[in-house]
């Protein structure tokens, strides 16, 4: 969908635009399944690039405290923990500008990848640069998703980062995509962008071809010690919106309610399920950020009569009592 499109589908009445995405919604997923993935930072701190928003650039102080690259054994265990708390994708961070083929830090992910691909979850990595050589050999390790995100729209896009481009990001999608791996690939909002940013950043986004498989929806969580640290919380109607109108413009991508999540009231995540998301981080911290808990999630989801997705999205099992 080009913008034109994008900008009256967004500020129409909301409970017609609610509507609307939860008719695609019905039409393409079954409407009661969430999907829950695990987010692992395998190696924490230390990145050389100036992301206004990331508590893990090494030109902010920000008491993150720089962690190498942990060890096959103790992500394989992390993994194999959220597969019986129940997720069907584990993804995996690290704070790097990129990978280069045949570096040994390469070598030492790819290892991990082959661990971990043999749990029988998706395995999703965000390692951020990476060209056609790395995105073949992560695939041929068992990757089935690269994330990464561009954040904002083109426009805005350096005034958040300096370090690297908006094309530098797009270089990567493409590399990505033409390995085979499914691209995940979604934004941040709440850092100073206009709405109409947020429309062009799907704009791009929809444009993708494929589309992305999975679009995750970044609340700005304020990092102390980062520029944007003072931002204030978005407005959860002007969320609802996004989602609603990400849902219509990318019908067949699992919409997921990324970080932030701590800061939307039960009854505002309900909004954003009605309206679209099908998918959630599960565990008490994304990368640096906090995230509610596994036993709050499963209550909000029974409460709303929804269900973990388990085997595809077709297939879902009743949320635990």
């Amino acid at each position: 969908m080009n913008f034109e499109e994008l900008y009256p589908l967004y500020h129409q009445p909301l409970f017609d635009l609610i509507s609307q995405s939860r008719a695609v919604h019905l039409k393409h997923w079954t409407g009661d399944a969430v999907q829950r993935c695990s987010l692992l930072s395998i190696k924490t701190g230390g990145c050389s690039e100036d992301c206004a928003y990331c508590a893990q650039s090494s030109h902010y102080s920000t008491g993150i405290e720089r962690e190498e690259l942990l060890s096959v054994e103790t992500i394989a265990v992390a993994a194999k923990r959220a597969r019986a708390l129940g997720a069907t994708r584990f993804c995996m961070g690290a704070a790097w500008r990129g990978v280069r083929n045949s570096s040994a830090k390469f070598e030492c992910v790819l290892e991990i990848v082959r661990e971990v691909s043999q749990l029988g979850m998706e395995v999703c990595v965000t390692l951020g640069e990476i060209g056609p050589a790395e995105a073949r050999k992560l695939k041929a390790a068992g990757v089935t998703a690269y994330n990464h995100n561009i954040d904002t729209s083109p426009e805005f896009y350096p005034e958040i980062v300096s370090t690297h481009t908006f094309q530098d990001r797009l270089s990567t999608i493409a590399a990505v995509q033409e390995s085979g791996m499914s691209v995940c690939c979604g934004g941040i909002i709440g850092m100073g962008e206009s709405e109409n940013d947020r429309l062009r950043m799907l704009e791009v986004l929809s444009n993708f071809d494929p589309p992305p498989e999975s679009v995750p929806i970044n609340c700005l969580i304020g990092m102390p010690g980062t520029p944007l640290a003072d931002q204030p919380p978005v407005d959860i109607l002007e969320l609802v919106r996004l989602i609603a109108v990400t849902r219509i413009a990318l019908p067949k991508a699992r919409v997921r309610l990324a970080a932030g999540r701590t800061r939307i009231s039960r009854e505002g995540q309900a909004l954003c399920f009605f309206a679209g998301a099908n998918s959630i981080f599960f565990g008490d911290k994304l990368l640096t950020a906090k995230n509610p808990a596994a036993d709050v999630d499963v209550a909000l989801l029974r409460e709303l009569g929804l269900r973990i997705e388990s085997a595809g999205p077709n297939h879902a099992s009743a949320v635990p009592a």
